[in-house]
């Protein structure tokens, strides 16, 4: 039997004397990620009675420049942020700015045009102006909407995750499509990335099949169900993980299990439980342990999970069964355009809770009921005005006001 006094990761603290005699003591340089003595986890920071020069060895996102038009990244230990010039605004500064925003209640306002935006509404509001409150039983998630956004929900980090858990859940799939692309019904994980080596919990669906991941920190155990049977309108899930051991069932399909790699029995996350979708913009940003590139395209209810086997199921959230956070997701079989009448030949387009008028050539306005004007940069055909120069509209076209030393109708000429 062997007692140790301490343990030290690195380099044993010594003072300037034993340096010299001792020649050169060169401590590790590199990253140390998992820790186990007598197949016990340690954790290398939470776990350390002290330290000295012990950054973090995760790569900063900036040195990936994640930032557009002239965006300028800035990153510390934990988070990291865009900040935009003028006339951009975004995640990743790739919208330009809704310099009046109309949207209520927190929603996300994103610029359809130079002159025309959208209210992609949180949970629990709808309508143009996500002025619309409404309730949600069984949320109704759109995928990736043409904006490039996720619809999600987000609820409070599960407690008591890292030895056990058991998931059931029930979905119902928009369409035929939706099942074919890499859709993701939830995921929560170490840091909120899924980067490699961090402990996540993921699952989703790919060809019609659905897919579940986790990692304990020492590689990723998968399982793949057999391709769903599309004549059924309800699929059930049931899915757990006891230490390395992992189980899927879907519908009536035989239960599969699975065993992770390497020798880490504990799964330790700390973000928050993502339904349908993720916080971020994407495809850029969404988990990359998750590999599932859209958002899921249908309903997600009756989400139930338990931490132990002789607990009682219990809806994810604080309090239970209520979300931190959302972003259009809807009530499911509830349509939004239904309350909507676009003008003038506009579209409806819905996705979850966000509603907007898609309009005409010559249309703009909430419900396409404002003229374009022949000046405008939306116009169909654009002024020929060169740049510098004034677009000014006249009852039959347009003339072009043009700047000191410049003439021709269009101010094309020196």
């Amino acid at each position: 039997q062997i007692t140790f006094g301490s343990i030290f990761l690195g380099n044993v603290p010594v003072h300037e004397e034993v340096h010299r005699c001792a020649g050169q003591i060169h401590g590790y340089k590199g990253c140390i990620r998992d820790f186990q003595v007598n197949n016990k986890e340690l954790f290398i920071i939470d776990d350390a009675l002290g330290g000295r020069n012990v950054e973090n060895c995760n790569v900063p996102i900036c040195d990936y420049h994640p930032c557009r038009n002239g965006g300028t990244c800035t990153s510390d230990a934990e988070n990291w942020f865009c900040e935009c010039p003028k006339l951009y605004s975004g995640k990743l500064c790739q919208f330009a700015i809704c310099d009046e925003n109309p949207c209520g209640n927190g929603a996300t306002c994103f610029p359809k045009s130079k002159q025309d935006a959208v209210c992609l509404c949180p949970y629990g509001r709808s309508g143009i102006l996500c002025s619309d409150a409404i309730n949600i039983g069984q949320p109704s998630f759109s995928g990736t909407d043409v904006f490039g956004y996720t619809s999600f929900l987000a609820y409070s980090t599960i407690p008591n995750i890292t030895s056990y858990y058991e998931f059931r859940l029930k979905f119902q799939l928009a369409n035929y499509h939706s099942a074919l692309q890499d859709n993701l019904i939830f995921f929560t994980g170490q840091k909120g990335q899924g980067l490699n080596g961090d402990d996540f919990l993921v699952l989703g669906l790919h060809n019609g099949r659905v897919v579940y991941r986790y990692n304990l920190g020492s590689g990723t155990a998968t399982i793949i169900s057999k391709p769903l049977d599309l004549t059924l309108n309800i699929h059930v899930i049931r899915l757990g993980r006891y230490l390395q051991k992992g189980w899927l069932k879907v519908d009536d399909q035989k239960n599969k299990t699975v065993t992770s790699p390497g020798r880490l029995v504990g799964l330790n996350v700390f973000s928050q439980f993502y339904l349908g979708g993720y916080r971020e913009y994407t495809p850029e940003l969404l988990p990359e342990g998750s590999r599932f590139k859209n958002g899921f395209q249908g309903c997600i209810f009756d989400v139930q999970v338990r931490t132990s086997i002789n607990q009682e199921f219990k809806s994810p959230g604080t309090p239970e069964g209520h979300p931190n956070s959302g972003r259009s997701v809807g009530q499911c079989q509830d349509s939004p355009c239904s309350l909507i009448k676009c003008r003038n030949g506009g579209k409806c387009i819905e996705g979850g809770s966000t509603v907007f008028c898609d309009c005409l050539a010559g249309w703009k306005g909430a419900f396409c009921t404002e003229t374009v004007s022949v000046c405008e940069p939306e116009h169909d055909p654009p002024h020929l005005c060169k740049q510098g120069s004034t677009c000014v509209p006249l009852p039959n076209g347009y003339t072009c006001h043009c700047p000191l030393g410049t003439t021709g109708t269009y101010c094309e000429q020196g």
